[in-house]
């Protein structure tokens, strides 16, 4: 029978704030993961590099020195903090964290990596709600649009009709000329 695992409590707000987008993919840093495993940076690094055959381009890359300055220049927020990083660090995808923990076989590891993944997961499945709330309201939108230009067609009509009517009523107040037979009124 199985021993009760004991939890680790790290928010997920935690775990949230340390997934970036790099290359237009989210990504969690060699060193926050290494935080969170409760290793060091040097032995998860170690360990990628042991295993680097299960970490193909889409599971892992490191940094380019151009993303790294960029990344250096927006998140740090004092000359001397350098956010412990000297090199350019490997970014891990969803399936790059998943696959830690083949590498990384500690419990708190395989832990982490479950609330992680569910992390990745529920922020996936909000994106898909907002994109359907976003789709939604541009229908909306859309159907404002067209409720709006039906709208202006009518005050158009509405606008020739007054004037068709505003005619025949100065036709009708219009003084009569010509021959005017004497008894009869003017209208």
């Amino acid at each position: 029978m199985r021993e009760p695992v004991k939890r680790i409590a790290i928010p997920d707000e935690v775990v949230m704030s340390k997934i970036y987008v790099v290359r237009d993919v989210k990504i969690m840093l060699d060193r926050d993961l290494a935080e969170l495993y409760g290793v060091e940076t040097k032995v998860l690094k170690q360990s990628v590099k042991r295993n680097i055959n299960r970490f193909p381009g889409d599971f892992m890359f490191e940094m380019s020195e151009r993303e790294f300055e960029d990344w250096r220049k927006e998140f740090i927020t004092s000359p001397g903090d350098k956010k412990g990083l000297r090199y350019a660090p490997y970014c891990f995808t969803e399936q790059g964290v998943a696959m830690l923990s083949s590498v990384l076989n500690s419990e708190r590891a395989i832990q982490m990596n479950i609330q992680i993944i569910r992390v990745f997961t529920r922020m996936r499945e909000l994106l898909t709600t907002h994109q359907e709330i976003l789709q939604k309201l541009e229908q909306l939108e859309k159907n404002d649009v067209e409720q709006n230009d039906k709208i202006m067609l009518i005050f158009e009509y509405l606008k020739q009709l007054e004037a068709v009517k505003q005619q025949e009523l100065e036709q009708r107040n219009r003084k009569s000329i010509g021959f005017k037979t004497p008894g009869k009124s003017e209208n």
